[in-house]
């Protein structure tokens, strides 16, 4: 399936029913009286955070979503019926922007969270409803009121606690499917990565985390070299950056130090905020280096790249290291969740352990 993560959309809730003008007619009431009654509401518009859904790829091609009119109002009493709904699914994560304006008007964070994105009109008035004591016969009625509509961006941020960075072929792939259920497409050229890919992380029972692997950055990124650009929207909700280097690139003359600040000062021109999350420093493809020089390598690394971070050494193909990385992640991504969240409020994937 095709991944879309912006999409823009009408949408138009229903008009309300016109309110009618009737009186009774039955044998020997020669004055029966209004009996006109009021038109339906019209249709309203709901959005729903679906947790199946992770693309807006829907809305790519189906533009205009029009709910219901109101049934008008009859005689006999008769209220007219309510205009149909029409409730659509968007996937958890989506920003609902007047397209206008530009104001965020709604986000879905919870799966299953449902929200009015527009009202459908109230019904007009029958003449039932203007009788009085001074008027006896009335012939006014009121239109229905217009349903609400507007022109919507969806914008899709993923939901992810951990975000992947780093160049084409650093190891993001292999790595997400090593610690978690993700599947995503693997090969031994750059850019095999089109679009983000999500994996839940099991620590233990009731513990878990979320990771998105996202394209592979290259230098320019921030100007839309590359496909990386596209996605770096999706680490803004991360709680945890972690940047992944190829210690054993196919080219002997790349310099993965060079390579690593680049994607450091893409990630800074891009987003200051993105810059400053927490970010940690992941050596991959360890199992390619020979023994004897591993830990020389590993030391020059750092001292060139002058990162103060936490450091880990893995091999995402051999899944060396990975297990006491993964712990830690979750450790930094459970202390996060309860440090912005009231106690009320605490994921249940961490509420089992201490405060940290």
């Amino acid at each position: 399936m095709k991944f879309v993560d912006e999409a823009y959309i009408d949408i138009s809730a229903g008009d309300g029913g016109a309110g009618c003008v009737s009186f009774r007619h039955e044998k020997y009431k020669e004055f029966g009286g209004p009996n006109g009654g009021d038109g339906g509401r019209g249709g309203h518009v709901f959005a729903v955070a679906d947790a199946n859904l992770n693309t807006l790829v829907d809305y790519r091609f189906s533009r205009r979503h029009d709910a219901k009119r109101g049934e008008h109002g009859m005689g006999s009493d008769m209220f007219g019926a309510a205009g149909d709904d029409i409730t659509l699914k968007m996937p958890v994560g989506t920003i609902i922007t007047d397209a206008e304006t530009g104001e965020v008007l709604y986000e879905l964070l919870k799966p299953g969270e449902v929200i009015t994105i527009a009202k459908g009109g109230d019904g007009g008035f029958g003449n039932l409803r203007f009788k009085s004591a001074i008027n006896r016969a009335p012939r006014q009625k009121t239109p229905g009121w217009p349903g609400e509509k507007k022109n919507l961006k969806l914008e899709l941020k993923v939901l992810a606690d951990v975000g992947l960075l780093g160049m084409p072929n650093a190891g993001k792939s292999t790595f997400i499917t090593a610690i978690s259920n993700a599947r995503p497409r693997i090969a031994d050229y750059p850019f095999t990565t089109l679009h983000p890919n999500l994996g839940v992380v099991r620590v233990g029972p009731e513990q878990s985390f979320v990771v998105a692997d996202l394209p592979g950055l290259i230098e320019g990124a921030s100007e839309g070299a590359g496909l990386g650009h596209l996605f770096l929207r999706h680490l803004s909700r991360t709680r945890l950056l972690l940047h992944i280097v190829d210690m054993a690139p196919f080219d002997e003359n790349v310099d993965t130090v060079a390579q690593a600040k680049a994607i450091v000062n893409e990630l800074k021109k891009y987003d200051t905020d993105l810059y400053k999350k927490p970010r940690w420093l992941v050596l991959n493809k360890l199992d390619m280096v020979d023994s004897e020089k591993r830990d020389a390598l590993v030391k020059d690394f750092v001292k060139r790249f002058k990162f103060k971070g936490p450091v880990f050494q893995i091999s995402a193909l051999t899944r060396e290291g990975c297990e006491p990385l993964v712990k830690e992640i979750y450790k930094h991504v459970k202390a996060q969740q309860v440090a912005e969240q009231t106690p009320e409020a605490i994921d249940p994937r961490f509420a089992d352990l201490p405060d940290a």
